[in-house]
C-alpha cells in the first residue's frame, strides 16, 4: 500500500529521502514543477482555485505554493492553514513543508482545527470545560434505540448512525430530517419518522449524559464563531491564509465553518477534482468547487491534467469512462495526459463464479510475487467489505500475505494495544527482562517482545483471526526494522515515542502484504498493480444505485478504481455468485465500448468537455464588461449616527454598540423565552437558532412580513422557512398555541 502522495516512512530531508529538503531562495522551491504546477505555486493572491485531475501532482503543487509563499516573505507560516479530510494527509503535508522550508505551517484536518480552536475559545465562549466527545456514536443509537423500544439489528444501527451524522453535516436538526432526506433523495434504513425520533432521543442521550460526538465538533465551533464576532476576530488575526484539499469532499457544515474563518477576505485557494466526487453519502458535494468561480469572479482557475503516476495505457481506460458521464461534474472532468512511458493494456476476465474469480486473482498475483513484484505493491479493489472474505481466504490458500485496509482502525486493534503495551514494558524494564538477553539491536528486540504475544516468522495457516493478528504484529516489526535503519542508534524507549506519535495521527505502518479495500477507502492510495474484481451489473453499479444521480456516483468510484493503478490493471467479473449458479450476470455497463468486443450501449460524449483541457484561466478584472463579477457590496452604516461599520455584531444590528436601541425591550424578551423553547426541542444551543444579536435586531424593526423579516442580517431562507410563522406572530402580540414552532 501506497500512499498517493508518495510520502517518506520518516521523512526528515536526511540524504535518500524522496524529498530533500529544499536549498537557495523561494525560487529553487519552484525547480522541477511542470508549468501548470508552477503556476498554482506562484498564484498567492486573491482566490484559486486548483481542478487537478487523478495522479497530477496536486499535493506537489499546493505545498510548493504555500512553501514558495513563505521563503519568498509573502506569508507568514503561523498564518496559513492548510485543511485536508485525513490525518494521515495532514501529516504527509507537514512533512513536506518542512523539507520545503516552511516549518510552522498548520496542517490538519476541518475536525482537528475546529477542536482545537473549540478547546481554546470554550472557557471563555462558554464556560467550564470542554464536554468530553464520544469515540463511537453506536451505542448511543443503540440506547437511543431502546429509549424509543425500537429494535434496530447491528446493520441497522450502522444505517440509523449514519442518517445522524449526515443530518448534522447537512446542518439538518432532528424536526427536519424527514421532509431533508426526502428531499435529498436518500434511502433510508427504516421509516424516515423513526429515524427522526431516533435522531432526537440520540441527541437528548447526549445532553443528559454531558457528551459531544465527531459532529459538535465543527457545529459547536460554527456556533461560537457566528455568535462571538471577538472570537471570530481573533481566530481570523490567527490565520490569513487558507488552503483547502479534496474540496470536491466538503459538506455545507464545513463549507459554513471555512466561509466564518475567512470573513470578508478571499485569500483562498482550494484543491479538487469532482470526477472523484464519492462521498455524496456523507454530505460532501462538488457544488462548493464548482460554484468557486460563481462566487469568485476574480478567481484564478489552473487546471492539472498531466498524469504522472498512471500508464497511457490505464490513463486511456480512466478517460473513457468519464467520456460517457452524464451530469454537472462531467461537464468539468478533466482529460488527463499520461506523461509516463508506455505500459501493458488493461486486462479484462470473465470467471463462472465468485470462487473462480478470486482463485484467478491469487494465482496471478503469486507469479507476480514471485516475479519479484512487492506484495505492497499489489491491490484487490472492490465494491463492498462483504466481497473481501472470499479474497482473504483464496490468497490464503495461496500462501500470499495480505492486510485489510478500511477495517478496524491499526492502532485500535486489541493485539496492537498489547503489543504496545509490552513494548513500553520493555523499554522501562528491559535490563530485568530475559526475553532481551540474545537481541543486541532494535528489530530483534521488538520481535523478542512481539514474539510473546503471537508473533513467528512465519505465518500462521489459513485465514481469519488469526492470521490478522499475526499481520498486525508483523506489521510492527517490520516498522522496527525500517526506523532503526532510519535512526541510527534508535533506542526501544523510541520505537515506543514513535509509535505513541503515529497513534495519535493514526498513521499506521504498510503491512507487507497483498491490499484488500473497498475502492472508497482505496482513495489517496496508488499501487504498481491493480486487480479490480467483480465489476458486474448489480455490484458496479450496485443494485440500490437508481438515479441518476447515484449511477454517476458509481461512475466516479470506478474511476477512482481505475486511477489507482500505475502499471498494471486487471478488471474481472464472475457469471454467478456460487459454483453451479445460474451465469446471468453480465459485466458493467460502465465497461461498454472499452472492453474488447463490447459496444456502447449509450451515446458517447467527446472527450473534453468545459473542464477537458489543461492550463490557466485569469480572474476576470472588475472593469472587463458585460461579464459575471462579484457583487459590489456597499458600505454598512449605522442608521443612528451613520458611521462606516465593522463589527459583525453590529452590522447585524445596523447601528453602533453605542447608539441608544429602539429596542422593543417585551419583545426582546418573548422572543428569547421562545427560542428556548425551540433550542430544547431541536436540541441544539440556543444560539443555533437565532443569535441575541439578530433577536435583538428583530425586536427593534418588529417586522410584519416575511420579506422585512428576511431583510434581517442571520435570518437565512432556511430559518425564515422554518420560524418565520412563529416570529411574525410574535412580532404581531399574537400568542402562540401548543404547537408553537412545528411546521
Amino acid at each position: 500500500m501506497t500512499a498517493a502522495t508518495h510520502s517518506t516512512l520518516f521523512p526528515q530531508g536526511s540524504a535518500g529521502s524522496q524529498y530533500p529538503a529544499a536549498q537557495g531562495g523561494a525560487d529553487a522551491v519552484l525547480e522541477g514543477l511542470d508549468p501548470e504546477q508552477r503556476e498554482v505555486a506562484t498564484a498567492l493572491h486573491g482566490p484559486v482555485c486548483v481542478l487537478a485531475g487523478a495522479g497530477t501532482g496536486k499535493t506537489r503543487a499546493i505545498t510548493h505554493r504555500i512553501a514558495y509563499g513563505v521563503r519568498a516573505g509573502i506569508l507568514q507560516p503561523s498564518s496559513v492553514l492548510a485543511v485536508t479530510f485525513t490525518n494521515r494527509a495532514a501529516g504527509e503535508m507537514r512533512g513536506r513543508l518542512r523539507q520545503l522550508g516552511a516549518s510552522g505551517v498548520q496542517a490538519r484536518t476541518f475536525h482537528s482545527a475546529a477542536l482545537r480552536q473549540l478547546q481554546y475559545f470554550w472557557p471563555k465562549a462558554v464556560g467550564g470545560s470542554l464536554p468530553r466527545i464520544v469515540d463511537r456514536k453506536i451505542q448511543l443509537v443503540a440506547d437511543a434505540a431502546a429509549a424509543c423500544r425500537v429494535r434496530l439489528d447491528r446493520g441497522e444501527l450502522r444505517d440509523v448512525t449514519a442518517e445522524i451524522e449526515w443530518s448534522k453535516v447537512t446542518q439538518t436538526v432532528p424536526a427536519d430530517y424527514t421532509a431533508a432526506a426526502l428531499k435529498a433523495g436518500r434511502t433510508a434504513p427504516r421509516d424516515r419518522a423513526e429515524i427522526a425520533q431516533l435522531y432526537s432521543a440520540y441527541e437528548d442521550i447526549k445532553r443528559d449524559r454531558g457528551v459531544i460526538d465527531f459532529e459538535d465538533v465543527l457545529l459547536l465551533t460554527v456556533a461560537i464563531l457566528q455568535d462571538q464576532h471577538d472570537i471570530a476576530e481573533a481566530v481570523r488575526a490567527q490565520y490569513q491564509h487558507f488552503v483547502v484539499d479534496e474540496y470536491q469532499d466538503v459538506s455545507p457544515l464545513q463549507q459554513r465553518l471555512l466561509e466564518l474563518w475567512l470573513g470578508e477576505r478571499d485569500s483562498l485557494c482550494v484543491v479538487g477534482d469532482a470526477s472523484q466526487t464519492i462521498y455524496s453519502f456523507t454530505g460532501a458535494t462538488p457544488d462548493h468547487l464548482l460554484d468557486f468561480r460563481a462566487r469568485h469572479p476574480g478567481a484564478t482557475v489552473v487546471k492539472l491534467v498531466r498524469d504522472y503516476r498512471s500508464t497511457p495505457q490505464v490513463v486511456h481506460l480512466a478517460n473513457g469512462l468519464l467520456a460517457q458521464a452524464r451530469g454537472r461534474a462531467a461537464d468539468h472532468r478533466l482529460e488527463l495526459i499520461s506523461q509516463r512511458a508506455a505500459g501493458p493494456e488493461p486486462g479484462y476476465a470473465e470467471y463462472t463464479d465468485e470462487p473462480a474469480e478470486a482463485e484467478g486473482a491469487a494465482r496471478r498475483i503469486r507469479d507476480l510475487i514471485a516475479s519479484g513484484t512487492p506484495a505492497s505493491e499489489i491491490a484487490i479493489l472492490f465494491r463492498t467489505n462483504s466481497q473481501s472474505e472470499i479474497y482473504e481466504q483464496a490468497l490464503a490458500d495461496a500462501g500470499v500475505p495480505y492486510q485489510l485496509r478500511g477495517a478496524e482502525r491499526f492502532f485500535d486493534r486489541p493485539e496492537v494495544k498489547r503489543a504496545i503495551h509490552a513494548l513500553r514494558g520493555a523499554a522501562r524494564f528491559g535490563g530485568n527482562d530475559s526475553l532481551l538477553d540474545d537481541a543486541p539491536d532494535l528489530p530483534s528486540q521488538v520481535r523478542a517482545v512481539l514474539s510473546g504475544d503471537g508473533w513467528s516468522h512465519r505465518p500462521p495457516a489459513g485465514s481469519g483471526a488469526v492470521r490478522e493478528r499475526w499481520e498486525s504484529l508483523a506489521a510492527l516489526a517490520n516498522l522496527a526494522q525500517d526506523f532503526a535503519a532510519a535512526r541510527t542508534g534508535a533506542t526501544l524507549g523510541d520505537m515506543v515515542a514513535e509509535l505513541e506519535e503515529r497513534a495519535a495521527a493514526q498513521h499506521a505502518p504498510t503491512v507487507q502484504g497483498v491490499t484488500l479495500a473497498s475502492l472508497h477507502s482505496a482513495k489517496g492510495l496508488e499501487w504498481d498493480v491493480v486487480f479490480l474484481v467483480g465489476v458486474a451489473e448489480g455490484m458496479m453499479p450496485i443494485s440500490y444505485a437508481r438515479t441518476d444521480e447515484q449511477i454517476e456516483e458509481e461512475r466516479r468510484l470506478l474511476y477512482v478504481g481505475v486511477t489507482r493503478a500505475r502499471e498494471h490493471l486487471s478488471v474481472s467479473w464472475s457469471q454467478s455468485r456460487s459454483p453451479g449458479g445460474r451465469p446471468n450476470r453480465r459485466p458493467s455497463r460502465f465497461l461498454d465500448g472499452l472492453r474488447p468486443g463490447s459496444v456502447t450501449t449509450a451515446g458517447r460524449r467527446g472527450a473534453a468537455g468545459p473542464g477537458g483541457s489543461g492550463g490557466v484561466e485569469r480572474g476576470v478584472p472588475d472593469s472587463a464588461p458585460d461579464v459575471a463579477r462579484r457583487v459590489h457590496r456597499t458600505p454598512a452604516r449605522c442608521r443612528v449616527c451613520g458611521r462606516t461599520l465593522s463589527d459583525a455584531g453590529e452590522m447585524k444590528l445596523m447601528r453602533c454598540e453605542d447608539c441608544p436601541s429602539d429596542m422593543d425591550e417585551g419583545l426582546y424578551e418573548r422572543l428569547r423565552d421562545w427560542r428556548a423553547v425551540q433550542a430544547e426541542r431541536s436540541g441544539q444551543p440556543d444560539f443555533c437558532v437565532f443569535t441575541d444579536k439578530t433577536l435583538m435586531a428583530i425586536a427593534e424593526a418588529v417586522p410584519s412580513t416575511p420579506v422585512e423579516l428576511a431583510r434581517i442580517p442571520g435570518v437565512r431562507a432556511r430559518k425564515l422557512n422554518r420560524y418565520g410563522t412563529d416570529v411574525l406572530a410574535i412580532c404581531a402580540g399574537q400568542e402562540l398555541g401548543t404547537g408553537e414552532g412545528e411546521q
